[in-house]
């Protein structure tokens, strides 16, 4: 971990792609802009590209790439989305049927590709404020939620949103809401503050997808919007077959954080 950590974002992909690093990327390429990857047949790509829009807050859409292309343009140039990824859940009729360390095999020419902001590329911000990222100092992966906020629907998608939560002592939450505010293609301020019970949560050991970290006990739960809600709603819609990175495993850009401040 200590040596893939001061990597540039192509020598990680490369790691990637030759199968010599499949672990989550929080805390990689520093500085970098991250993505969450959705990938669905042709059939189903307006209905999802309206859910984006209607729900910006979970799904901030950064790439959208033509049926059958592989290869970014925007958030990088040689980056091939069938092997640049950890891992890929693969989600046949709403049920995760597989998780795999490539796709290429798979690859059809009617698949549109969506890449969406991920809130690992506003926690360097986080940190250069002194404000500490709990799954990166534990080195774990993000605790995710499924909430009882619903998403705005479109076409066959509905669901609920899930989001990542990070606990932050009281006198730096505002200077948090503050920082992530300026990030609004990846998920931007905290849709919730305070007590889980209020958004559904039950237990905050027990998350749906990552894992648990500690929360001490003068600390207060804060919850942003998260790039996994198209799993919880893909598996509501059950669209014949849909392809994600597996949580926490992301896309890595060549794009600054910096630059997608102002995106």
């Amino acid at each position: 971990m200590r040596d893939i950590t001061q990597l540039r974002p192509k020598e990680i992909r490369s790691f990637i792609r030759k199968g010599k690093w499949d672990e989550p990327t929080a805390g990689l390429a520093m500085g970098y802009a991250q993505a969450n990857l959705v990938i669905l047949p042709e059939k189903y790509a307006f209905d999802f590209l309206l859910f984006c829009q209607r729900n910006p807050k979970p799904c901030p859409l950064l790439e959208v790439l033509e049926p059958g292309k592989f290869q970014t343009e925007f958030l990088s140039h040689d980056a091939d989305i069938r092997t640049d990824i950890p891992r890929y859940n693969v989600y046949r009729r709403g049920r995760l049927e597989s998780t795999v360390k490539e796709i290429r095999d798979m690859w059809k020419f009617d698949w549109v590709t969506f890449l969406l902001g991920c809130s690992f590329s506003f926690e360097e911000a986080l940190m250069r404020a002194k404000i500490p990222v709990r799954h990166i100092e534990e080195n774990k992966n993000v605790p995710m939620f499924i909430t009882n906020i619903s998403c705005k629907s479109a076409g066959v998608f509905h669901g609920p949103m899930v989001v990542t939560m990070r606990p932050i002592s009281p006198d730096k939450v505002s200077r948090a809401v503050q920082i992530t505010s300026r990030y609004v293609s990846v998920h931007g301020a905290p849709v919730h503050i305070g007590d889980p019970l209020k958004i559904g949560i039950k237990d905050l050991k027990k998350p749906n997808f990552g894992d648990p970290v500690t929360v001490k006990k003068d600390e207060v739960p804060v919850f942003w919007a998260c790039g996994v809600t198209p799993q919880a709603v893909v598996m509501k819609a059950k669209p014949d077959l849909c392809i994600t990175h597996t949580p926490g495993h992301m896309f890595i850009s060549d794009l600054l954080n910096e630059e997608l401040a102002h995106f």
